[in-house]
């Protein structure tokens, strides 16, 4: 019998926590709160980086780029998610969810682009500062950015062009809190292995070509460190480091856990326990670890609300 495509019409349902209803109201509250932090930490660095002539240089254009991404990458699943979670309804639209799923995969890769484009530039501080000015102009890290931009979208085009026209025949319960795009492949009635195969691909390409970067970017940067004669020039250039593996480190271990294991090793509980955390701690995080261990960015918080008090 022919499959019936019902692909284009009907609503999802999120399943998200709802199998473990204890867990869910203090779920949402931590959430609700890691969710508030993202927001008014990630605006800061936003306004901080635009109002603070001081902050005008090539790495918090990047980390400016980088908040953008974390807020908007929250905003597109945390409130549907906050909605499910407190309501009886835990549907979501057709159109909603095909959106949700492009603007999340657009994001995330972008973002996968974009620590890249930063280590590179952390490359190019550490081992050419004299010329770092020269190199990293202002045309350069707008191309860079617009290159990380386009990749992200161009990567979810693909893959998502390549779910959309699957169809689900009235398969449309998705054991998520968000639409993912792997889940919603899944729910089709016809052999999705040839899909699957050309998203693994696509993954693979997104993900080990930045990482790739990433970690030939800091070889160098080990290597300069290593000969550098001043432990005052190393602390230095390793403080300068350390922000950005921190941000790195738990973001490509989750997506690289969660996206290129093999799927007989895949548990969905344990997708959903990392996915809170790369999709919504780790934008929480990043904003703190740039403030906090940052002192050109703390002396602009105390510059800017000496005005206001003023």
């Amino acid at each position: 019998m022919e499959a019936i495509n019902d692909s284009s019409g009907g609503d999802f349902i999120l399943v998200g926590f709802s199998e473990h209803p204890e867990l869910e109201l203090i779920l949402s509250l931590f959430v609700l709160i890691l969710h508030s932090i993202t927001l008014v930490g990630n605006v800061a660095i936003i306004s901080l980086s635009i109002l603070d002539a001081r902050l005008h240089t090539p790495m918090y254009f990047f980390l400016r780029n980088l908040s953008v991404l974390d807020l908007s990458f929250t905003t597109s699943i945390v409130p549907q998610m906050l909605v499910n979670m407190w309501g009886g309804n835990k549907k979501i639209s057709y159109a909603g969810c095909m959106v949700q799923y492009w603007v999340a995969l657009a994001l995330g890769s972008t973002e996968c682009v974009l620590l890249a484009v930063m280590a590179v530039d952390l490359y190019v501080a550490v081992c050419w500062p004299l010329r770092y000015t020269t190199i990293m102009h202002p045309k350069l890290c707008h191309l860079l950015a617009a290159a990380s931009w386009s990749s992200g979208f161009a990567n979810s085009f693909l893959q998502s062009s390549m779910a959309i026209v699957l169809p689900l025949c009235g398969n449309q319960r998705v054991d998520h809190f968000f639409c993912e795009l792997l889940i919603i492949v899944k729910l089709s009635c016809v052999d999705t292995g040839p899909t699957e195969s050309k998203m693994f691909i696509a993954r693979l390409i997104i993900l080990a070509v930045p990482v790739s970067i990433i970690l030939t970017s800091y070889v160098c940067i080990a290597r300069a460190v290593v000969k550098m004669r001043s432990a005052e020039g190393r602390k230095k250039a390793f403080g300068t480091c350390a922000s950005h593996l921190m941000v790195v480190s738990p973001f490509y271990g989750t997506t690289m856990f969660l996206y290129l294991q093999p799927k007989d090793n895949y548990s969905q509980d344990q997708g959903k326990a990392l996915a809170v955390l790369y999709m919504i701690l780790a934008p929480t995080l990043n904003p703190l670890i740039y403030t906090l261990r940052n002192k050109d960015v703390k002396k602009a918080v105390r510059k800017l609300m000496g005005k206001e008090q003023a």
